[in-house]
């Protein structure tokens, strides 16, 4: 199996080619990283270019196209949908679309022997995050509730006081600051698509991949557009 992944949702921009066997037990991943604001259409496919070429496969041997769907940054939501779509018309191939709030999660699931959830937060501006709460259940990660969009305290009072949590998105390190005991954070780290690589590959082991013309970015926000265009 080979998913070439997409993630341009915040501040950093990454490409990345996860190789597998059919179980998805023996992994190989290539990946090209770089925080760069405002770069991700001069970096996004020369990204993808180097990936492919370091593991020598052809765009056409690929059997599907991630992208991080969001929710993050208007126009880099864009960017990636609209580059991932484009790529799978390209070679006939489906599309998945991954959660950003997962992706940043899927990058701490090692660091979850002493803390029982995960709490990601990015950044959604005028003093409101967008964010999540993540566990494991059986090696994999789960959604707890739904993704929202809120003032930042509103996420600090979903925290239960009762449990280690790991704090993680640059919501956290925006708008919150002398965090409980209970909250361990985890700063300076971004989306990447290798994560969005991983928390892929079940879902196109398990029949759910999409057509390209259903790679829509999420942005959860109702008038995203509006605010965009004013800031």
């Amino acid at each position: 199996m080979k998913i070439l992944a997409i993630e341009t949702a915040t501040e950093a921009c990454s490409a990345a080619l996860l190789i597998s066997d059919e179980s998805g037990q023996s992994q190989k991943i290539y990946v090209r990283f770089q925080h760069a604001p405002r770069a991700h259409t001069q970096l996004i496919l020369p990204m993808l270019d180097e990936v492919l070429a370091e593991a020598g496969i052809e765009l056409s041997e690929v059997d599907a196209i991630a992208f991080g769907r969001g929710p993050g940054a208007f126009t880099g939501l864009r960017i990636a949908s609209g580059v991932a779509q484009g790529i799978a018309l390209s070679v006939n191939k489906p599309v998945i679309p991954v959660s950003t709030l997962a992706t940043l999660a899927q990058s701490v699931v090692d660091k979850l022997d002493d803390a029982q959830s995960i709490m990601v937060a990015l950044d959604a501006r005028m003093n409101e995050v967008y964010w999540a709460e993540f566990v494991l259940k059986q090696e994999r990660l789960a959604l707890q509730g739904e993704e929202q969009v809120s003032n930042a305290k509103i996420l600090l009072e979903s925290v239960n006081e009762k449990q280690k949590t790991i704090a993680i998105g640059n919501g956290w390190e925006a708008y919150l600051s002398d965090l409980p005991t209970n909250i361990i954070q985890i700063k300076d780290t971004f989306p990447s698509a290798k994560h969005v690589a991983q928390l892929a590959l079940p879902l196109l082991l398990s029949g759910k991949s999409l057509p390209p013309e259903e790679a829509q970015p999420v942005y959860i926000r109702n008038n995203v557009a509006k605010k965009s265009a004013t800031k």
